[in-house]
């Protein structure tokens, strides 16, 4: 079956602008014809700007060592993905074996004080020993029983209920995420003076995106624009954010400003450090008519569309364009607001509609 009926016309094409003549979509070729119409929209400017892919600060967490030890184990390497409460390293720790001695020894004092209490109670309520030992004996017992509490909370606070008498104490991940930092290795000593993180973890279920922005642009940047980012790694996907925040200060020496954009990366695709191209859309642009882009056939020099009217008339117009921004191709002359056009498939219609 063909796919369109062509009558030819007596007359020849002119040398400028191409003769319409009657052709018909056929069944077969309308299942396969897009047609969109043009429409009165905001001309919209668009600022290209390159940047790069980090980490939400918000969603880092640094892990400290509890005490000072040696690493018996460390169970993650830079990269590895990590869930809540999963063992990072197991360090041995005299600091937390002498916890648990002195919680020992704590409670051996705790059940003599508590012992001697009792005695002295039921003397003095025999008559036996005065009020004034009696209460010696409870505030000893009370004394022992601050001590105790005071070294179980210490216990508790260095390694959160994750240590053993035998001095050993586990790091797990806070949240879960992915290794970016790794500062210890199997073996290695952990001083008591040590104040650096030993890991790292950052979540990337979102992701920021920096850019800079030149002096002479900066006008064309306000929070809230929309934002479209594509990267090496996937050219052919265009991540869609907003502008979140732009930071009103210039770099002294650049004179560049820079601007956050916040993307949802629920699939983390999106990995930190990749480069990122980012085009900002500004709303607040003139209005013109626009169409899709795919719309226009470019040909010697020339920009032309195929205007729909019906299944059998069809014409090609000349238009005049504005700027392509995004998907969108605004018209400056050649067509009005509401004229139907073929959006995919259109040059085998121009083609027979222009040839002698």
């Amino acid at each position: 079956m063909p796919f369109f009926i062509v009558l030819f016309s007596c007359k020849h094409k002119q040398e400028d602008i191409p003769v319409s003549k009657k052709i018909c979509i056929s069944d077969t070729m309308a299942a396969i014809v897009k047609i969109d119409s043009a429409q009165w929209s905001n001309m919209s400017d668009e600022l290209k700007l390159s940047g790069e892919v980090n980490f939400d600060d918000r969603k880092l967490t640094r892990v400290f060592a509890f005490s000072s030890g040696q690493v018996l184990n460390v169970n993650v390497s830079v990269g590895d993905k990590v869930n809540k409460g999963q063992v990072l390293a197991v360090i041995k720790s005299a600091d937390i074996a002498g916890n648990y001695s002195d919680l020992a020894t704590a409670g051996n004092d705790l059940a003599i004080a508590k012992k001697q209490m009792d005695n002295e109670e039921s003397l003095f309520k025999n008559g036996i020993a005065s009020e004034r030992e009696y209460m010696q004996a409870k505030e000893s017992y009370q004394h022992a029983l601050t001590t105790q509490n005071k070294i179980r909370d210490q216990i508790a606070i260095n390694g959160s209920g994750k240590t053993s008498a035998n001095g050993t104490y586990v790091l797990t991940a806070p949240q879960p995420g992915y290794i970016i930092e790794k500062k210890i290795n199997q073996g290695a000593f952990i001083r008591s003076d040590a104040n650096d993180n030993l890991f790292t973890i950052g979540d990337i279920s979102d992701v920021w995106v920096w850019a800079n922005v030149y002096e002479t642009d900066i006008a064309k940047v306000k929070t809230g624009y929309d934002a479209a980012i594509t990267t090496l790694a996937y050219p052919d996907k265009i991540f869609n954010g907003k502008v979140d925040e732009v930071y009103n200060v210039l770099d002294p020496v650049t004179k560049v400003m820079r601007i956050k954009i916040k993307l949802l990366n629920s699939d983390q695709s999106l990995k930190p450090e990749m480069f990122a191209n980012i085009a900002i859309t500004n709303p607040q642009g003139e209005k013109a008519i626009s169409i899709p882009k795919e719309a226009v056939l470019p040909d010697g020099g020339k920009n032309y569309v195929v205007i729909y009217h019906s299944n059998c008339d069809l014409k090609v117009q000349e238009v005049q364009l504005l700027k392509t921004i995004g998907d969108r191709t605004f018209i400056k002359s050649g067509l009005k607001q509401g004229d139907k056009i073929l959006c995919n498939n259109q040059v085998l219609f121009y083609r027979a509609l222009t040839e002698l």
